[in-house]
């Protein structure tokens, strides 16, 4: 079996997380920026999942300077101060991979970097093939035959996994350690490292593909003119330097053994807490199935909460609030304290399997974990019945003020050909929504429909619904072509999570913790006895379609940032 070791850039990776989001950061039902924890661990399940790694760490730099700073005392000094919302989840992150029993490495005086680039090394001596998973280009100096650079997808771009023949195309180099004078030459404002002055990419890499080195190249200035002579002349130990700051050490002091890095089984009832504390519905649902329930309006369920496990939220297991304990993540050793998972003894954690479906449980599983799920008797919320030319003209300027908004139909039939069209829900904020009644008469829903015309027909106006290409049909069948940017919820978790359910009741109850009226409440459960949905009172049928709108509305605020991500 081939060995496969992944080392993780955790640093890199958290930040890279936490920008991704930035613009829709990601936030607990107290208001909790969870943002990097969430981007984190998904690129975590998807290594785990996808590329099924015998062996895995991640590695973190400390407070503790290092030979760079000794050498030139502006490294890193021009950095931004972390942001709040990123420092308060840095230690949840080290929560996390204790309760997936990942091991956390750090070493003072060495960079995360440098304990990769070691491990890489020792790692090719013993038959591994290595993953260096970071966006950090400067990983691109340590690859080789049995080492490639591991780029996580992100904002719909697919993985990058990049190798000799692709680092060589990139940097235009005919080696590997020459990504180390190119970045010499042109150096890195993300780190301050100085470079020469006047000297960019481009140059860096026709300078190096025509001297090899820095060294080299600093020997030949006399071959050069101009500018470019000057500047490597005047800066010449400034280059040498740069050099220095961005060769990835591979001698910090490590002292573990490679097998100490194998892939264990996580701690499944730490690992379930961790995701309601969060509120990682899509995560759990992933790992544990359908019947994990935590998010927006969940609780543990009262069986957790009487085993010490607070509601998700509490502030004694907010992630804005002190950690609850759980395992340390010990420098340069397994979260376990350097004790073995797999000499913890069989009760200790049944194994988890990471891979399965997610409707797949083993047959020894524990209970399902489930929550309390809110309704619409347990939110204030205001959905109106639109009824005169009046309250219509109101809801249509509204609308017209909106850069998006929710729709929804209501129809006597699934089919839309066939479908009579009884009426259009809409939404643009939480726990608000509007049901407009169409008139059975044929001239009068004429009539009607082309009031919402321009609204509908907009193309600034984007429009969200949920299987849209439902709505769409009918109200093309009605004479109405809609138009503007579309976001689709169903599509967009069938992106985000294609192995899972999409139906629009299920997510509300995944991403928002909220249970949406059901159909049956208004038609009737068993088919024989279903009535039509045009016979239903009115008044039943706006609730229902309001509400079908808000949650839908809401759920395009959850899934668009994970889509992006």
């Amino acid at each position: 079996m081939e060995k496969k070791l992944f080392l993780l850039d955790g640093m890199a990776l958290v930040y890279r997380a936490h920008f991704a989001f930035i613009s829709r950061p990601i936030l607990t039902s107290k208001g909790v920026n969870t943002s990097a924890l969430y981007g984190f661990t998904q690129s975590l399940l998807d290594i785990l999942k996808n590329q099924q790694p015998t062996h895995l760490a991640v590695a973190f730099d400390t407070e503790a300077p290092t030979p760079r700073h000794a050498a030139y005392p502006e490294y890193k000094a021009t950095r931004q101060t972390m942001p709040e919302d990123l420092k308060q989840a840095l230690p949840h992150v080290e929560r996390l991979l204790a309760a997936f029993r990942i091991p956390v490495l750090t070493c003072d005086g060495y960079e995360a970097d440098d304990i990769i680039g070691t491990l890489v090394r020792r790692a090719e001596k013993e038959g591994f093939k290595s993953y260096m998973v970071t966006p950090d280009k400067d990983f691109g100096q340590l690859v080789d035959e049995n080492t490639v650079f591991y780029k996580p997808s992100r904002m719909g771009e697919g993985v990058e996994i990049m190798g000799l023949p692709e680092i060589r195309n990139r940097w235009g180099i005919q080696r590997a350690d020459q990504v180390v004078d190119v970045l010499a030459l042109m150096g890195d404002t993300s780190d301050n490292v100085p470079g020469v002055p006047g000297i960019g990419e481009k140059t860096a890499i026709k300078l190096i593909g025509n001297y090899g080195t820095v060294e080299n190249l600093l020997a030949h200035t006399g071959e050069l003119k101009g500018r470019i002579k000057e500047n490597l002349e005047t800066h010449r130990e400034g280059a040498l330097l740069s050099k220095r700051l961005v060769t990835i050490l591979c001698d910090a002091p490590c002292p573990l053994e490679l097998d100490e890095l194998k892939v264990q089984p996580p701690d499944e009832d730490q690992l379930k807490r961790l995701l309601i504390e969060f509120e990682f519905n899509s995560i759990g649902r992933r790992l544990f199935g359908d019947d994990f329930k935590a998010g927006r309006g969940f609780e543990p369920p009262p069986a957790e909460r009487r085993a010490g496990v607070p509601p998700a939220g509490a502030a004694d297991v907010s992630p804005a609030a002190t950690p609850a304990p759980a395992p340390a993540a010990p420098r340069i050793s397994s979260p376990l304290r350097g004790e073995r998972a797999r000499e913890r003894g069989p009760s200790a954690t049944k194994e988890l399997d990471l891979f399965a479906e997610p409707n797949q449980a083993a047959p020894e599983a524990k209970a399902p974990v489930s929550a309390h799920l809110k309704t619409i008797a347990d939110v204030p919320h205001e959905y109106h019945l639109i009824t005169t030319p009046a309250q219509r003209a109101e809801l249509i300027q509204l609308l017209q003020r909106q850069a998006a908004f929710c729709f929804d139909t209501e129809t006597t039939s699934l089919e839309p050909k066939a479908a009579r069209l009884i009426g259009i829900a809409f939404s643009f904020a939480p726990n608000t929504g509007y049901y407009v009644p169409v008139p059975q008469d044929p001239g009068e829903a004429e009539r009607l429909l082309d009031e919402f015309r321009p609204v509908l027909e907009s193309d600034r106006i984007e429009k969200v619904g949920h299987n849209l290409k439902f709505d769409l049909s009918v109200l093309r069948w009605q004479g109405v072509s809609v138009r503007g940017k579309l976001f689709d919820t169903m599509i967009a978790h069938s992106l985000i999570e294609p192995e899972m359910r999409h139906g629009m009741d299920y997510l509300s109850e995944v991403y928002l913790g909220y249970t949406p009226i059901p159909i049956t409440n208004l038609i009737g459960a068993a088919k024989a006895e279903q009535i039509n949905m045009a016979d239903v009172p009115v008044e039943k049928v706006a609730e229902y379609a309001a509400e079908d709108a808000d949650v839908t509305w809401q759920l395009r605020a959850v899934l668009e940032p994970m889509l992006k991500e």
